[in-house]
Formats: structure tokens, sequence, C-alpha cells
């Protein structure tokens, strides 16, 4: 079974000033006039040819009605709501769903498909097979991270270098974790094909995360154990122990776990992902008019090109 995590957390530092600290954008239409990016993200797990089960979300505190909200307007019931009091990246915020799967699942080892609430994918169905394939090698206590097939040799993003292919030519070992490179070496990492961008969403078991975030990392296992601990439940909303959790270490999974474990297992996805961190990528990732014009709202363009036109109260021209 699967248990989708979705990491809302973001501060809205990018994006600005359409995205903000008060309404960042996960919780915008950015691709899609109907749906938030967190309620696509959700949506893109309907008629998943497995069940899943109800999503478990981390997020800040102060956006805590906000995505009860975004959940109601989409008809998702049973949802998990687990409130940061602080950020403290994601190794943290994933050991808390993790401890809330581990407690309300304790007969099942659930595989736990962690997603980001930003995320845009074209093609849901791609999508849903790279994750089929994901499911197959978590359920071989592995821990699988999913590497975005490269368009262009770009340097915002952090690089997966593959190591042996497994049975399915969509499927390598991890060799390791690249920071964001320099212009000329995020070439080399597109000719040579060994590489691809790192997407920042994963799955594993339950056990197999929590083990191996013991092996590597006890002091963030140990905080976040003794604030869960410490939790309390607030309407939908779970509270986890404040100065418990002030003593987490700050800490992706990347540097946390994956770059540490020999279990490591990339799935390649080639599904149109783009995580809409800058205005260019909202261009290239909405559709466009004939004069390749991205529109949103009331807006007049005239002799207008290439341009990304975001109206939200009152007409521009």
């Amino acid at each position: 079974m699967i248990v989708p995590v979705i990491l809302a957390g973001g501060s809205g530092t990018r994006l600005w000033p359409l995205s903000r600290q008060s309404y960042p954008k996960q919780f915008l239409h950015l691709v899609d006039s109907q749906h938030t990016m967190l309620q696509l993200t959700l949506k893109r797990l309907e008629n998943f040819p497995k069940p899943v089960l109800p999503p478990i979300i981390v997020c800040n505190e102060d956006h805590r009605f906000i995505v009860a909200e975004q959940l109601r307007q989409i008809d998702i019931k049973q949802a998990s709501i687990i409130l940061e009091p602080y950020a403290k990246n994601t190794a943290p915020a994933i050991t808390l769903a993790a401890l809330q799967a581990q407690e309300l699942y304790p007969s099942h080892n659930v595989s736990l498909l962690v997603l980001s609430a930003d995320h845009y994918i074209a093609d849901v169905s791609v999508f849903q097979h790279s994750i089929l394939l994901a499911e197959q090698q978590a359920q071989l206590e592995q821990l699988v991270v999913f590497g975005v097939t490269p368009i262009e040799p770009h340097t915002g993003y952090g690089y997966i270098q593959l190591g042996q292919p497994i049975t399915e030519k969509s499927v390598y070992k991890l060799d390791k974790f690249v920071e964001k490179p320099d212009l000329q070496t995020a070439k080399h990492y597109i000719s040579s094909k060994k590489y691809l961008w790192n997407s920042g969403m994963f799955m594993f078991q339950t056990s197999l995360f929590l083990q191996e975030l013991q092996h590597f990392q006890a002091d963030i296992y140990e905080s976040c154990l003794n604030a869960w601990q410490h939790k309390t439940t607030d309407l939908d909303f779970t509270r986890i122990g404040l100065q418990e959790f002030k003593k987490s270490p700050e800490n992706s999974i990347d540097y946390a776990i994956m770059e540490h474990t020999n279990q490591g297992i990339v799935v390649c996805l080639d599904a149109g992902w783009n995580d809409l961190g800058s205005w260019s990528s909202l261009w290239q990732s909405n559709p466009k008019n004939q004069n390749q014009n991205v529109i949103f709202g009331d807006v007049i363009a005239e002799q207008s090109q290439l341009n990304y036109i975001y109206s939200s109260s009152r007409l521009v021209t």
C-alpha cells in the first residue's frame, strides 16, 4: 500500500511577488486555473492502478487552514496534516510523516511516496508508471529517488550519477548525488548520459527509512521521535513537541541518508517535470497563444511576444 507524503512547507521566497511568505507557490494557481499546485500534486494520484491511502501533509503552522481548505475543495478526507513549528529541511519533515504512517498502519509496512507540493508534471500516465517501478524496488527494501531526464544543462538543479542498470532500463543503482554544477560541468553531465536531475521525490518503506535514519543520523531520529511522543491534536492538525523538535539538526534527506546508504536506487522519470522555481520555468510549463505569450486572468496583449502575463485582480494591458 502507498501513502503519499506531501511536503508543503515552502516559504515563498521564489516567484515573488506572486508567491510570498504568507501564500507560497504551492497554494497558487500557477499552471491550472482550477487547481493549485498542492491540489494538482494530489490529483495526479487519482485513478492509480493500486490502492493509495489518505495522504500525509507536512506544512508550516501558519498555512494550516489554507491546506485544510484546499484539501476540502478537492474532496480529500481523512488526510493527516502535520504542522512544523520550524523549517528543518526535508529529513526531519519526512521523519515526522514516517512516524505518523507507522502509527496509522502498525500492521503494514507501507511504502511512502514523498512528493513536493509545488512541482509540475506534464505527463501523469508516465509519472504513475514510474511510481509503479519505484514501488517494486521499495518492496525489495530499496530507497528510491526519482531522477529526471535532463533536457538542458541546467545549473539550478542538483544531479544524480547513475550506477549499474537493474532489471529495467529505467532503474539504476544510485552512484552518488552531485551539487549544482557550473555550466561547463552541466554540459559534460548531459553529454555523458550518466546523470539525471535530482527531483527531490522519493519512495521507500517506512521501516527501512527509519532504520537508515537511525543508523546515519541518530540525532535527527531521536529529536523527531521525542517531538512525536509529545504531540497534540487540534481539530484536523497534529502539533509536535516544540522544544523537542527544536533540537533536531536541519538537513535534507539527500545529505542525511541517500548519500550514505548502499540501498539507493534511481528510477528515471521523463514526464515533463519542472520545479517552477523561476519565471522562465513558469513560461515554459504553461500553454502559450499564437504569439508565444502565457496569459492568466484579465489581460489584453497587443504586438507582444514571448511574455508571461499574470493578472489576479485587475485588467493588465
